[in-house]
């Protein structure tokens, strides 16, 4: 059974743990490397031609007006087919209850009849939001199973949860 690791991530100035700080790397981007690790799947990063902005509550603005609009926002690159994958996760920070415009742009580029979908998310206290229900909507021929969230101060130490959660999937 062939895995693929999907993920959004941003570093910069992000709400952590009750106040503003600035991460060098993505919190999504460090869980995404963990089950790739874990998984010995393959790895791939969604990420914009256009940059969200580094400051936390202009890149909140620009998320908002993006899932007001249903933009799509352009991608740097694709992959070629996602066929060869029975099993996809997708990762992503919880914007605005659900996941950012970015992931729906690749998820529209894509036929994931038959695949199952494992949804991860970071977050600073929102959980899934409604990104699983919103998974399920959007894909109605794949399988959306549980998701995990995990809140952004505490992904350093989430290695064993994350495996917790693989293993009660596979």
């Amino acid at each position: 059974m062939k895995k693929l690791v999907v993920y959004f991530s941003k570093a910069g100035e992000q709400w952590l743990n009750g106040g503003l700080g600035v991460i060098e790397v993505g919190n999504t981007e460090k869980v995404a490397k963990m089950i790739a690790d874990i998984e010995k799947a393959d790895i791939f990063k969604v990420e914009t031609v256009k940059d969200y902005p580094q400051g936390y509550y202009e890149c909140c603005d620009v998320a908002k007006e993006e899932l007001q609009n249903k933009d799509l926002p352009e991608l740097k690159e694709y992959l070629p087919s996602i066929s060869g994958y029975d099993v996809i996760y997708i990762g992503y920070p919880c914007w605005w209850g659900t996941y950012p415009r970015a992931i729906a742009t690749f998820l529209s580029k894509y036929d994931f009849n038959g695949k199952k979908i494992r949804p991860f998310c970071t977050h600073e206290g929102s959980g899934m939001g409604n990104s699983e229900r919103d998974l399920r909507a959007n894909l109605p021929t794949a399988e959306v199973q549980q998701g995990l969230a995990i809140r952004g101060h505490l992904v350093d130490t989430a290695r064993q949860n994350i495996q917790n959660w693989i293993d009660s999937l596979n």
